[in-house]
């Protein structure tokens, strides 16, 4: 009787020493860095917020960019993080303090490994040396010079103290928002946000930079630049253009319902027609999206409507529909996004499937329309909110144009 007496306090204290307490993440500031090529790690800073007990939340910063993040699991010690939008996510194991994983997209068979600690301190890069140097101004850049692969590129970059803020632009759209330090003579800036995972450091002597470019930890390139404040892009609507013998544009691809959609439908007759090729894992095209999403709550017209092409390298047709679902749903797209390629997001194949046009140099590429069917402008890459004032000159023209459209009549 005594032995069955002090069972259930016996009981009680082995459930009790046998249940681990569940850990939480510390509320605040954490540094996270992942593993590159060359021993070179890229940073970027979070917050990790609690709304109340069980909910969390996460914000990453990059510059003036803020990516809130409510998709987070934690089980036992084992944590995902998925980035909104893209199919990227972070995944490893933590302590309340401490977060050791890998960064990955399953598409692209891409594994970069990471490793975060809170430190309501911390700073994206360290700084052991005063500044040397100052590179805020307009920069001619030139990616793998000298190579088949060169591109060209305009570094905007401001400097406060040892802080730098930037860009750069491309002919195909911008890097968005970069963020780093000028230590003595050295240049390091990052971004993070799910699809971009870009590291560039660089040497500054006089007026010239001359440094790497990485990509994840499978990419990486040399690039060089000088100061030039009057350098300019080519104009992105001389890029892209209809082949001699086409004013229009046609296609026939299916939509999330697996109805196929074509220019020729009733729902496009007479009506402008803005036509974006772009893609759900492109960080340019989803600030794209958001901008015509925009736009079309705000220039509701009867005679105006939006359709995208989308071009996933998700490897089935069902994973792609869901990426394309998943963007709709997080942006809050009202307009058609049709599966046009998926496997891959070879630029060669969609120039095959749109053989009016010239080529496809770039992820976002926009076409707008006129009322009577014809192709009016063709804008190759977006310059996005990280641009500054060329993102402000690209939405003046934008809305100008279309309305110019809509004032136009049919002459079908």
């Amino acid at each position: 009787m005594k032995i069955l007496r002090f069972l259930p306090i016996a009981l009680l204290f082995v459930f009790s020493c046998s249940t681990p307490k569940k850990e939480k993440l510390e509320e605040g500031k954490w540094l996270a860095q992942l593993q590159v090529q060359d021993n070179e790690v890229l940073p970027f800073t979070f917050a990790v917020n609690y709304k109340d007990a069980n909910v969390i939340s996460i914000q990453v910063f990059n510059a003036d960019e803020v990516i809130e993040i409510d998709e987070i699991n934690l089980k036992n010690d084992s944590i995902t993080i998925k980035m909104p939008v893209f199919e990227g996510y972070l995944k490893g194991k933590f302590t309340a303090t401490e977060i050791t994983g890998s960064f990955i997209k399953e598409s692209l068979d891409r594994v970069v490994p990471f490793k975060a600690v809170f430190n309501n301190d911390a700073s994206r890069f360290k700084i052991g040396k005063t500044p040397s140097k100052n590179v805020t101004g307009i920069w001619e850049t030139v990616f793998s010079p000298n190579t088949t692969n060169s591109y060209i590129a305009k570094g905007i970059f401001k400097q406060v103290d040892a802080k730098v803020t930037g860009t750069f632009r491309t002919t195909t759209g911008d890097y968005r928002y970069l963020e780093g330090v000028m230590e003595g003579d050295s240049l390091r800036l990052s971004t993070f946000d799910g699809a971009h995972a870009f590291l560039f450091t660089a040497k500054v002597k006089d007026s010239v930079l001359a440094g790497t470019f990485y990509s994840g930890n499978h990419f990486k390139e040399p690039f060089f630049a000088k100061r030039n404040e009057a350098y300019e892009l080519p104009a992105d609507t001389t890029l892209t253009y209809l082949n001699k013998g086409y004013k229009k544009l046609n296609f026939s691809f299916p939509d999330v319902n697996n109805k196929t959609v074509s220019l020729s439908d009733e729902a496009y007759l007479n009506k402008v027609v803005i036509v974006q090729i772009m893609g759900t894992w492109c960080p340019n095209c989803l600030d794209e999206t958001k901008f015509l999403t925009q736009f079309l709550k705000e220039y509701k017209n009867e005679d105006l409507e939006i359709v995208s092409l989308a071009f996933e390298y998700a490897k089935t047709k069902e994973s792609a529909f869901n990426k394309i679902k998943r963007l709709k749903e997080k942006v809050g797209v009202k307009y058609p996004i049709l599966l046009a390629q998926y496997g891959n997001s070879s630029k060669e194949q969609a120039q095959q499937k749109l053989p009016m046009l010239n080529h496809i140099l770039s992820y976002p590429t926009t076409i707008l329309i006129d009322k009577s069917g014809d192709v009016r402008k063709i804008h190759t890459g977006f310059n996005g909110p990280a641009t500054g004032e060329k993102y402000t000159e690209f939405k003046a023209d934008f809305t100008n144009t279309v309305n110019s459209l809509l004032k136009e009549k049919s002459t079908k």
